[in-house]
Formats: structure tokens, C-alpha cells, sequence
């Protein structure tokens, strides 16, 4: 994630602790898609999600508790539960309520359209921490993505009912060429709402979503959009309604956004680079882990081929440790696939494997390297940064 908030306004952010901290990156947040059933029907899902009156072997509450209390041992600092739509489990307040007595700060990813006042309060009162409900533009874009007429009116609801329940909200938008220009209205409707957090999310073409290449912006549109989202975090911040505001999933943002502050204050460029560096890009395999509805392991949540253990059959610390049971492609086992992983810079190839920016963006998103190539270490055809801005030498030699 990068924080534009953090790192071009200088405000803080509630994951600042986990994300610029040197112990960051040691234990995993954990994403969790406890269940691949899903209300809705959306073009770009990832997971591929499955209609809720089909049986998609979704675990008992008690084994669920027990993947949870495994979790909890290993002292994870988030559970993130995610789906298809985890609402479809009746019992999710019930185990975020377990994951909560566990010590684990606990949240919640949905689509928003079954978050009702009995289901908001229902998560409330099981301690969950943030309930993040995806917005993916304005009512006909967002129906359109989702293949729904009301999922826009729904979704609203949704975030009233949870803001009325008292739990912190959050909007959550995948970038597409049909939202893109409508960074601004976004903006003025979470003001509208209330709503204190947006994060936006470069869209990744898995799962259902390995036909949507055209909704892809351009590296001109994916910049465009960059600088309108630091423009309309500026503005609301001038207008007293400051908001937690991020991009996921392309970590050229944080050179990005380095290169424009190195134009406009230097001095503050240099803090933003000490920052990024601390965070170091890209964390699948390092920072965050998610398990899929099946119990397997992988290094992030679109990286479905890459499956280091399941949880059903060992502790998820030793999978994480690279010691996951017949689980290997090729001749690489799973333990020298995540060493190389948490060495990524030696590994990377292409125009990454030579850019100045790599300590600090990390060879960005390998899963979408990996889908896109076939190379888990080839270059990320997202990266949207010029040779001219990439080539050079490292910023900041002097810095330790």
C-alpha cells in the first residue's frame, strides 16, 4: 500500500505502525477468503466467486476457529476476513469475535449489500476494527462492474447501517478505464458520507477477471489518475475533511509520487524516500499471507498459483516458514520459491532488475508479473514509470 495521505500530506495513517516500523513485515496480516460464495456476480473478481445456493465446501465454524486460534499462536497483527462476500457466513461475527478474544485485530472486507443494521451491530459488538465495502465508481459504472441494477444503492446502504452501528468504514475502489474520471465525485461522495478512508486498488486481471485487459488504464491514464488522487486528497484536507487515503497493488506509486515531491519539496522527497524504504514495496510472501476457502497458503490473494501449504494439513507457521507439505513447482521447492521471494531485488529481471527505484518499490507486483509472463521474476507490465525516470543513480547514497 501507499499512503498518499501519509506521504504526501504528512498525516498520519492507522497502519503506520505496521507499515514504517522496523518491525514491519516480520508476521503477516493475514487475508482470508473464508467463504467463495458471493451475492454478486462482479466482472473483475478475482476469486472467481460462485452463487450463494452452491455448495463450495466451505469449513465448519469449529474448524475455522481452530485455523484462527493457529493464527493467534503465531501472533499475526491482522485478520483480514474477505470472500466471495464473508456476510454469506452466518457465523463471521462469531469468528471475528473469536479472532478478537485472540488478541488479533480484526476486518472485514465486503461487498456491502447484506450489511444491514442487524449485521452491522452484529459486527460491532464482535469487535471488528474496520469494515472495508467496495465502491467501484459512480452507481451505473459500479452496477455495471458488478452485473447488478441496485448493488450502488445497496452498497450505500450499507455504509450507513455500518457508520450507524459506529464501526469505522472504508471505501474501497478498483481503478478502471470507466472510473478513472471520477476521482473527484468519489472524493465529494465519501465527504457526503462521511466516510474517513479510501483506498484504491490497481485492478488485477485473475480469476474471473482474466478477460477485462480493456478496462486496464494506460500508464498515461494510470498517472492522470495518480495525480488526480493527490489532488483530490489536497483539496479535501484544504476543506477540513481529512481522510486516510491509499493505492494498492502498483508500487510504482511510491517512486511516483517521490518524483513529484523531488520536483516540489526536496527536503519532504527525502523523509517520503526514508519511508518508502522502511516499507520496501511490494510484501506478498513477506507481510501479508491469505488463505483461500480451501485452506491453501498463498503469497497474496491473486496469487492462486502459487500455493505454499494448506492450514488443514499443518500449522500455517510452518508453511510460512517454507516447510509446506508437497507443494512445489517444477524443481523449486516452496522453501527456496519464498527465500527468493524475500530476496526479490537479486531475483527480478527486466527493467526492474536495473531500476534505481527497486529498494523502494520492490519489483511491484509479482503475482501480476507472474500471471501476465509466466516468470514470477520478469518485470510488471503495470509499471507506468519511463526509462528515462527509472534509469540513474540510487537516490540518497548517504542514507543508511
Amino acid at each position: 500500500m501507499i499512503g498518499i495521505s501519509r506521504l504526501y500530506l504528512g498525516e498520519a495513517e492507522s497502519s503506520d505502525r505496521l507499515r514504517y516500523s522496523a518491525q514491519a513485515g516480520h508476521k503477516p496480516i493475514v487475508v482470508w477468503n473464508i467463504t467463495r460464495r458471493c451475492n454478486l456476480n462482479c466482472l473483475h473478481c478475482y476469486a472467481d466467486a460462485c452463487p450463494p445456493q452452491i455448495d463450495c465446501s466451505e469449513v465448519s465454524t469449529a474448524t475455522a476457529k481452530a485455523v484462527i486460534d493457529d493464527l493467534a499462536g503465531f501472533k499475526i497483527p491482522v485478520l483480514l476476513f474477505s470472500g466471495g462476500e464473508p456476510l454469506l457466513r452466518s457465523d463471521l461475527p462469531e469468528l471475528a469475535a473469536h479472532a478478537k478474544r485472540l488478541g488479533l485485530r480484526v476486518v472485514v472486507s465486503s461487498n456491502g449489500t447484506l450489511v444491514d443494521k442487524p449485521a452491522a451491530m452484529a459486527l460491532k459488538q464482535a469487535g471488528v476494527s474496520y469494515l472495508g465495502i467496495s465502491l467501484d465508481g459512480l452507481a451505473a459504472t459500479h452496477n455495471r462492474l458488478r452485473q447488478s441494477n441496485d448493488a450502488f444503492e445497496r452498497a450505500l446502504g450499507g455504509l450507513a447501517a455500518a457508520r450507524a452501528a459506529g464501526l469505522k468504514t472504508g471505501l474501497r475502489i478498483t481503478l478502471t478505464r470507466e472510473n478513472i474520471a471520477q476521482i473527484d465525485e468519489i472524493f465529494a461522495l465519501a465527504q457526503e458520507h462521511r466516510i474517513g478512508r479510501i483506498c484504491f486498488y490497481h485492478l488485477v486481471t485473475v480469476g474471473r477477471g482474466h478477460n477485462l485487459a480493456d478496462l486496464v488504464p494506460t500508464a498515461c491514464e494510470t498517472r492522470r489518475a495518480i495525480d488526480a488522487i493527490i489532488a483530490a486528497a489536497g483539496s479535501a484536507r484544504t476543506n477540513g475533511f481529512k481522510k486516510e487515503v491509499l493505492t494498492v497493488d502498483n508500487h510504482a506509486d511510491g517512486p511516483y509520487l517521490w518524483l513529484r515531491l523531488q520536483r516540489e519539496d526536496p527536503q519532504k522527497a527525502r523523509r517520503v524516500w526514508e519511508l518508502l524504504s522502511i516499507s520496501g514495496g511490494a510484501s506478498s510472501g513477506t507481510g501479508i499471507a491469505a488463505i483461500d476457502w480451501k485452506g491453501d497458503v498463498l503469497p497474496d490473494q491473486f496469487w492462486q498459483n502459487r500455493v505454499l501449504g494448506n492450514v488443514f494439513e499443518q500449522p500455517f507457521g510452518e508453511i510460512w516458514a517454507g516447510g509446506g507439505k508437497t507443494r512445489a513447482w517444477g524443481d523449486e521447492s516452496v522453501g527456496e520459491f519464498l527465500r527468493k521471494l524475500r530476496n526479490k531485488q537479486a531475483y527480478v529481471q527486466g527493467r526492474c532488475s536495473g531500476c534505481r527505484f527497486l529498494a523502494i518499490c520492490g519489483g511491484n507486483f509479482r503475482a501480476r508479473a507472474d500471471m501476465l509472463t509466466g516468470n514470477p521474476w520478469a518485470e510488471d507490465p503495470a509499471c507506468y514509470l519511463t526509462d528515462m525516470e527509472i534509469s540513474g543513480p540510487v537516490p540518497y547514497s548517504d542514507m543508511k
